[in-house]
């Protein structure tokens, strides 16, 4: 990784949300929680790093407008460094990146979306280590029959379940979006 890591931890309404990441893209979120069991999870082998308020400050005011209510979609124009994922995790990552907001799409349409027919339970895998959650929303990703499947950021499948049912009436209430 190079670069001086940077991070910053900042309250939204569902609690701290992280990210860190250096000059190139972001690195890592992590999804709200508790301030300091979160910077140890987003900080965890990370190395030297420093704090700075400022680190992607124009993500962080779309992170909280999200947590808001807003229609939030974190576009491709959010640089993100995914070193040391594979060529297939980083396919399932870079499709997962156009669900859209209040949208879902199954594991196996999402392994076709990369080339991999059948390749639906890969898929998963690849997203459950996914080291941007929100930004590459794997939320979105549930199973074929509309089962939720895993989700192995903080919570689990709670979250999830919390998170899809918000965007779905936020959805419905504020059709706008952003990003």
């Amino acid at each position: 990784m190079g670069q001086v890591a940077k991070y910053v931890i900042f309250g939204t309404r569902w609690g701290y949300f992280g990210l860190a990441g250096d000059d190139r893209g972001l690195w890592r979120s992590c999804l709200p929680g508790g301030r300091e069991a979160l910077k140890s999870r987003l900080l965890k082998g990370l190395g030297d790093v420093r704090c700075e308020k400022g680190f992607m400050k124009e993500v962080q005011g779309l992170v909280s407008a999200y947590y808001e209510g807003i229609c939030v979609n974190f576009g491709r124009e959010i640089a993100v460094v995914l070193d040391g994922v594979g060529e297939f995790g980083r396919g399932v990552l870079e499709v997962c990146r156009d669900v859209r907001y209040g949208e879902t799409i199954s594991y196996g349409e999402l392994a076709e979306r990369v080339g991999r027919v059948g390749a639906g339970r890969a898929a998963g895998g690849a997203l459950g280590r996914n080291p941007l959650p929100l930004i590459i929303p794997c939320h979105r990703v549930i199973c074929a029959k509309g089962k939720l499947g895993g989700f192995s950021a903080a919570g689990g499948v709670k979250v999830k379940r919390k998170m899809l049912d918000f965007e779905r009436k936020m959805a419905m209430e504020k059709p706008g979006r952003r990003g």
